[in-house]
């Protein structure tokens, strides 16, 4: 998706109002081992530990704004972006509801509990989670956050923005894929900044669905 600089610049200081730009390091074991100059984008350093917070803080800021009677969001997760609109939510006012599945991670479903959200357990799955949440949304008047949307990829941009301005000779970023927020992130931002390194997604080999996709050039059911 193609988005103008001037739109990831606002993105960007709305993040940082509350996010530091995060370091990036290159580390001479890592490069020695593969044999290049490698660097390391340290995003386990903000908030939550992850990237995520950055879509969260962009996407509620501007739904709130268009939404100003906006009784309280809802969200499925099985971590990290349930952290994010927790933590989002809190920082704005806005209630949270954060729909997890059964065995999620103890650790980040009480981060998420403690940021500030009201935590349900429902479904084997995500997507069995993510039918429990639309649910709660239409009985409850929620608004539901999806877990990919234009508005989080321009928060999570910022990152992007972060490591190309501090390193802009890359030849290849590799950047993993979930549900694909962060690798859209990093595109928009090379591609608002002029750059031409090349983006690789990785995802993992349990996974590899968006790798099947990719090769088949059409979604894969795998």
């Amino acid at each position: 998706m193609k988005i103008e600089l001037d739109t990831l610049e606002k993105a960007a200081a709305l993040v940082h109002r509350m996010v530091p730009p995060t370091p990036q390091y290159c580390w001479p074991l890592l490069a020695r081992r593969v044999g290049a100059e490698l660097w390391v984008k340290h995003e386990n350093h903000t908030p939550i530990g992850a990237f995520k917070i950055r879509g969260g803080l962009v996407y509620l800021d501007e739904i709130r704004r268009s939404q100003p009677d906006l009784r309280g969001v809802v969200t499925a997760t099985t971590g990290n972006h349930g952290q994010s609109i927790a933590l989002a939510a809190t920082r704005l006012g806005i209630s949270a509801t954060i729909v997890a599945p059964y065995g999620n991670s103890v650790e980040k479903n009480r981060a998420m509990e403690a940021f500030g959200a009201r935590l349900i357990e429902a479904g084997h799955d995500f997507q069995a989670a993510y039918e429990h949440a639309l649910g709660l949304a239409e009985r409850e008047k929620l608004h539901l956050v999806q877990s990919y949307h234009a508005l989080l990829v321009r928060g999570v941009a910022s990152y992007g923005l972060e490591l190309f301005r501090a390193v802009p000779n890359f030849d290849t970023v590799y950047v993993p894929i979930g549900l694909g927020s962060g690798i859209s992130g990093v595109i928009a931002a090379r591609e608002a900044l002029g750059l031409t390194a090349e983006i690789v997604g990785v995802v993992a080999e349990g996974a590899p669905t968006y790798a099947l996709s990719f090769a088949a050039g059409q979604a894969s059911q795998h």
